[in-house]
């Protein structure tokens, strides 16, 4: 027996448009029965219970608006919650633990902003019966002998407080136009303000009023709001976005501190070395984004962040992608990489109001990866923008005999059309590039965006289209700022992989800048490093090793990275446990190798 799932995507689907394929050519319809009708929105409406699976609504209409999975029958007795007919839903829920940090990890669209709500009882949940308004008493008569139903009681009773921290950090300054320092005072139950301010780093950005905030400090504003009520349970939802290594830190630390004062605490994030770090258990939420979502089982990090990488669940005999995530555990690339230089640039200086930037003079050869990366305000972007052209140094020359092709940091929607239409006037053929397709928008499911409005994406969705695009153009250099902004963990491996197959097929280069240290781990050939005081001043190194770049940037975050036995990712030892003391004498802040031994103890 199979549980099916039939999901209809409302703004692909248009029955003005196309000759209603998906009714005509339904073979439960040309016997005599209604699986498939035209609603009263004009939508097509499909029945689960007569559906047969066979696929053919599927690849017939024109707009790929139609899902159909079969899921196994046992699933059927966990359905949480479900929007509507033919609409996204949720099965199992995740389960919070006293004094520790639970890690949620999962594409966007399987439901972990849904089991947020529904753990802050912002949502009720109908067990799969969207025709009934739902009610607490059903939900928790449904959770007897239960785990989570004591949790549940008390939401409904109102004995328990909940503290979230949004993902739509944007949204804060519609509702708090006037300074920083008001708004923490504000909501300050736990009069730990100033420490909280002083472990965010947000002095600075007390006085600024919220509308005027940057990325970063709007998104660790909110975290402090959120850390600073008096609650039971803290929800926080992709705290680490706009934020550099540095502030993530300092964000997982604050997260950690609130969990040693034995309370619940649930993290959602895509940064798996943020979330590896924060947490001390994992839930990792599979399934089709926008059709449906399973909760799987509570793991220890290491294990659960493993079994992501894996793109299976042994204990749950589930395989959720059909192939692993490997890590390069030595830097022999290096030696395979082509000699001829493609750029190169002499020392370089530009000078902004209260803000310099220097950069050591270095050369780009064909067929490398260049990962940047240092803290925020250090002149990165900048720094991208000379070699691309954008920008002109005040001393110092760029001999760039390559054509490059730029994805800047921040993106617009403002192209009136739809994605194809984009795809079109900007890179023409280029998208139906068989290596393009292959590699990057086949596996990011482009062709899910094409019929939709450029104004309407997601910001994830744009970054995507935004990548697509650059790797489109005809180009030697593909120059990439913050990539991974907005994407989910899924997408990050996948962007990843494709920046190094597509470099290294055709003899292309690329530069990319971004804070996620696994995805730089993962495309990178060599690093630059940027070092100096954020906003003030910026000093880059000269391309080197991606061992040595490593080496000097964990010195100057404190941090020391082991290699996982098993998948070979790189993990952030615990400040102060007997590895991280280890390998600080040794020198050795990024490992490059696997230990050889069993995973070490950090204790």
């Amino acid at each position: 027996m199979v549980h099916r799932v039939a999901v209809l995507d409302s703004d692909l689907c248009h029955s003005d448009k196309c000759g209603i394929e998906c009714i005509r050519d339904c073979p439960v319809n040309i016997n005599g029965e209604q699986c498939i009708v035209l609603g009263d929105e004009k939508l097509a409406v499909i029945s689960e219970s007569l559906c047969i699976g066979c696929g053919i609504c599927v690849k017939v209409c024109p707009f790929e608006a139609i899902t159909i999975l079969n899921l196994g029958e046992e699933l059927k007795q966990d359905k949480i919650h479900q929007y509507g007919i033919n609409s996204f839903r949720l099965y199992r829920l995740p389960t919070p633990r006293k004094g520790r940090v639970v890690g949620l990890v999962g594409r966007n669209g399987v439901g972990k902003s849904t089991a947020l709500q529904i753990l802050s009882g912002q949502l009720i949940p109908n067990l799969g019966d969207y025709q009934k308004e739902p009610s607490w008493d059903r939900f928790l008569s449904y959770l007897s002998g239960r785990e989570m139903k004591e949790h549940f009681k008390r939401i409904e009773q109102g004995e328990i407080r909940v503290s979230l921290k949004p993902q739509a950090v944007y949204k804060l300054p519609e509702v708090w136009k006037k300074d920083v320092r008001s708004l923490l005072e504000k909501v300050d139950e736990t009069h730990a303000m100033d420490e909280t301010v002083r472990e965010l780093g947000l002095g600075e950005a007390l006085e600024k009023k919220v509308p005027d905030l940057s990325g970063g400090e709007l998104q660790r504003v909110a975290v402090a709001v959120a850390a600073m009520k008096d609650a039971d349970i803290y929800l926080f939802d992709e705290p680490s976005s706009y934020n550099d290594i540095y502030q993530r830190l300092a964000v997982s630390r604050l997260i950690r501190s609130i969990a040693a004062k034995d309370k619940y605490v649930v993290l959602v994030e895509h940064d798996i070395t943020f979330l590896d770090y924060a947490s001390d258990y994992v839930q990792i939420i599979y399934g089709e984004p926008g059709a449906y979502g399973v909760v799987s089982s509570l793991y220890p990090s290491r294990t659960g962040i493993n079994s992501l990488l894996e793109g299976m669940l042994p204990q749950e005999n589930i395989r959720f992608r059909d192939r692993a995530v490997t890590f390069e555990t030595v830097t022999s690339m290096e030696s395979q990489q082509s000699e001829e230089v493609i750029a190169s640039y002499t020392d370089i200086a530009k000078t902004f109001p209260g803000f310099k930037l220097k950069a050591k003079g270095g050369e780009l050869t064909r067929g490398i990866v260049l990962g940047i990366i240092g803290a925020n305000a250090l002149g990165k972007t900048t720094f991208l923008r000379i070699l691309a052209g954008e920008e002109k140094p005040e001393s110092g020359s760029i001999n760039l005999g390559a054509k490059i092709a730029y994805k800047p940091q921040y993106l617009k929607s403002d192209f009136s059309g739809t994605v194809q239409e984009f795809f079109l006037e900007k890179v023409g053929k280029g998208f139906d590039e068989p290596n393009l397709q292959a590699n990057l928008a086949v596996p990011l499911r482009i062709e899910k965006l094409l019929a939709r409005q450029m104004s309407e994406l997601s910001g994830g969705e744009l970054q995507k289209v935004a990548i697509v695009t650059t790797f489109a153009q005809e180009a030697d250099l593909y120059a990439l700022d913050e990539p991974s902004a907005f994407v989910d963990v899924e997408d990050r491996f996948v962007i990843a992989k494709a920046i190094s197959r597509l470099v290294k097929a055709v003899g292309k280069s690329a530069m990319v800048i971004d804070h996620d240290i696994q995805l730089l781990d993962l495309v990178s050939d060599k690093m630059l490093v940027f070092t100096g005081k954020p906003g003030v001043e910026g000093e880059a190194t000269a391309p080197m090793g991606k061992e040595e770049g490593m080496n000097i940037f964990l010195r100057e975050v404190g941090l020391t990275y082991r290699r996982d036995i098993n998948s070979g990712r790189p993990r952030v030892n615990k400040p102060d446990s007997k590895v991280d003391r280890e390998q600080k004498e040794k020198g050795q802040y990024y490992y490059v190798s696997k230990l050889a031994a069993a995973e070490p103890s950090e204790e």
